[in-house]
């Protein structure tokens, strides 16, 4: 569990090193979007090569499926209540956190980042770290770090506050990849199984709310084919 804690903490720890980069300069919104999609094709992989593919081999493919949607259903709740108090636009470079809420921001960052390391902690119970799977989160969350930074930055935000932020970010990441230890075990049969679906749902429902949109609005079309490029580099990860 204490492995998995630590890998947790090292995936989402790409969170603090893109604030740091923003606040050091100016990356443009074409390499931050390039990395959005990138990790987005990466985690979409692990959503079916670590989690679904095992979760159907000890429960069927109807409860898989049904605890994948409830899973989607219940992120996107979260993180439309929290777009409602304020949080919504926390990925965006441009500044748009600025009529945000600061609370819901933190809370929204926390919700982004609980599905990739709680899959992340499943990972390391079956043996070893998915490699996979933690280049998408770190792909995700140094674009994310970048992105919300630069906007907390043009908003006026003091980089040691941000730098807390993420800090605080980083624990409850490491912490949910203990969780994903303890819950997710595929030893426990259908519980571990449905557990699995539910966590694909919730990471893809944070791929397609958070990751791809900001991508698509720089990258345009070009965003398709980037993310297929993640995927098929996730696919030739979990054959190594």
């Amino acid at each position: 569990m204490f492995v998995a804690f630590l890998w947790g903490a090292v995936g989402a720890a790409a969170l603090l090193v893109g604030a740091l980069v923003a606040y050091a300069g100016a990356p443009s919104r074409r390499f931050i979007a390039v990395m959005m999609a990138l990790g987005a094709g990466l985690l979409i992989g692990s959503v079916a090569f670590e989690l679904v593919d095992e979760a159907v081999k000890t429960a069927s493919v109807g409860q898989v499926g049904l605890l994948t949607l409830l899973g989607a259903v219940t992120f996107t709740a979260g993180d439309w209540w929290l777009s409602r108090q304020g949080g919504g636009g926390r990925k965006d470079a441009d500044g748009a956190q600025a009529t945000g809420a600061p609370l819901a921001i933190v809370f929204g960052s926390v919700l982004d980042g609980i599905p990739e390391s709680f899959v992340l902690g499943l990972t390391v119970l079956e043996g070893n770290v998915s490699v996979a799977l933690l280049a998408g989160i770190v792909l995700s969350n140094f674009p994310e770090g970048l992105s919300s930074s630069s906007g907390l930055r043009a908003a006026g935000w003091a980089r040691s506050r941000v730098l807390r932020m993420w800090a605080a970010v980083v624990l409850v990441a490491a912490v949910s990849a203990a969780l994903g230890y303890l819950l997710l075990d595929p030893a426990s049969g259908r519980t571990g199984a449905l557990a699995q679906g539910f966590a694909a749902g919730a990471l893809l429902a944070m791929v397609s709310n958070t990751l791809l949109p900001e991508s698509y609005r720089v990258e345009g079309v070009a965003t398709g084919s980037l993310v297929a490029i993640g995927f098929a580099v996730s696919l030739m990860m979990s054959a190594i």
